[in-house]
């Protein structure tokens, strides 16, 4: 099984504070930037970074659909880590402040893939499609911080 890696990124026109604080509000703002790949949005567990528990599933494709179920933690300022309990699968957002007035926003998913040749083509194309995802919900993100 190798590893396999979705990164994207976006500059926004917001402070890093107000995009980060607006990232780790799972309790509002954060269900509001999902796309319609993600459903069965729910709070488990606080709703504010660091400790909570959100569940969700992803619909990557028509076939793949992933249920999630995941563990925020913050260990550094300007990072959230979302740890799937029910899989590999972990994402980090980093927000850095990118110029007066400017943040970077990048996330990065990782998880174990499948070996043999079902591994050759997640490798190829998961990245790809999870890329135009979260392309989607870092523009509803800054859509949001940007008013």
């Amino acid at each position: 099984m190798a590893q396999v890696e979705a990164t994207t990124e976006r500059v926004v026109a917001a402070d890093a504070e107000k995009v980060f604080d607006a990232l780790a509000d799972y309790a509002g703002t954060r269900s509001k930037l999902l796309s319609e790949h993600f459903s069965e949005y729910e709070v488990r567990e606080g709703g504010d970074g660091e400790g909570t528990v959100v569940h969700w599933k992803l619909q990557a494709t028509s076939k793949r659909v992933r249920d999630c179920l995941l563990e925020v933690s913050e260990p550094t300022d300007g990072e959230l880590v979302e740890k799937d309990r029910n899989s590999s699968m972990v994402t980090t957002w980093r927000v850095t402040p990118a110029g007066e007035g400017r943040s970077r926003v990048v996330v990065t998913t990782v998880w174990k893939g499948a070996g043999g040749i079902g591994g050759f083509f997640e490798k190829t194309f998961a990245p790809k499609g999870l890329g135009r995802i979260y392309d989607a919900v870092l523009a509803r993100l800054a859509a949001e911080v940007e008013k």
